[in-house]
């Protein structure tokens, strides 16, 4: 029998004891893998094969917002490597846009960087329509672009800043769900997911307007969700907890150390955890959940 074959095998054998009392042969397997090499590489194919298999979003037609950077790139890097053809969305960063693309189609995989800021109409919709005629309707939407904003407290906060950075959260959902959601309704399938925050519940001194867009942000997925199910299209928020990207590199080690003593994992987040977060609601394995609000923080968020 050859290595991958029995490797397999034996996979299959361990997947059905679940015993507690034949816990430790799953340790000596494992400790056996430590010791070889080859069978860990082995191995590994395997369990990636049957990642891609379990959490398969191949041949999805995906357009993420903000993609260039931090939470976005990670996640149309993620979405690439399982089969999905990928709009990369930026604003004005360009060249950090194609290094994602270029990164995922070195991979194998199908994506095209398309400019647009998504809080005007018009420029949502052609960059809607480029994303359809390269790789077909899309079916799968992650609204990640974040309007900047101020960090005061409410006392001198401005309603300028206040205004700008309310209508600019809503109008980067709004418009991109406006310009996707009929060809959702034809193929009768869809999902959505926005990038929400744990402030949105759980609000920090300073950080009123950030809170608040993100609150209303979380209300129009639901009300999205409550409308869109009747055409099985799934609408969902991911609300992260601190995570380390040049977004959030003005905040001080020493508040980012304080906060990794308060988690339960004691670390912050990384990129890549949102983005597996977001590949699980973009999943079939996540075919009976909308409306939904999901903190990943750690723990640090509790419902």
């Amino acid at each position: 029998m050859g290595t991958r074959k029995l490797l397999l095998s034996i996979r299959s054998c361990l997947n059905q004891v679940l015993n507690p009392t034949r816990y430790n042969t799953r340790i000596q397997f494992f400790r056996v893998l430590d010791q070889s090499p080859i069978l860990n590489q082995e191995f590994l194919a395997i369990n990636h094969q049957e990642r891609i298999k379990i959490m398969s979003v191949k041949d999805s037609v995906v357009l993420i917002t903000g993609a260039s950077r931090g939470i976005g790139a990670a996640t149309a890097r993620l979405f690439g490597e399982q089969g999905a053809a990928v709009g990369v969305n930026y604003y004005g960063n360009q060249a950090a846009a194609q290094e994602v693309v270029d990164d995922i189609q070195a991979a194998g995989g199908k994506a095209l960087a398309v400019q647009a800021d998504v809080r005007d109409p018009q420029q949502v919709e052609t960059m809607v329509k480029q994303v359809a005629d390269a790789f077909g309707a899309i079916n799968t939407l992650v609204l990640n672009a974040n309007a900047s904003f101020k960090m005061a407290p409410f006392i001198d906060h401005p309603w300028e800043d206040f205004e700008a950075k309310l209508l600019g959260e809503l109008k980067a959902a709004f418009f991109p769900c406006k310009a996707v959601v009929p060809s959702m309704i034809e193929q009768k399938r869809g999902c959505i997911i926005a990038i929400s925050s744990g402030v949105s519940r759980y609000p920090m001194a300073g950080s009123i307007s950030h809170a608040t867009a993100k609150s209303g942000l979380d209300a129009f997925v639901k009300s999205l969700a409550l409308e869109l199910g009747q055409y099985n299209i799934r609408v969902n928020a991911i609300a992260p907890g601190l995570t380390l990207t040049d977004a959030t590199a003005f905040i001080p080690e020493e508040y980012k150390n304080h906060l990794m003593e308060i988690t339960p994992l004691k670390r912050n987040g990384l990129p890549e955890d949102i983005a597996g977060a977001i590949m699980l609601l973009a999943s079939d394995e996540a075919k009976f959940i909308t409306g939904a609000y999901l903190p990943v923080s750690g723990g640090q968020q509790m419902l």
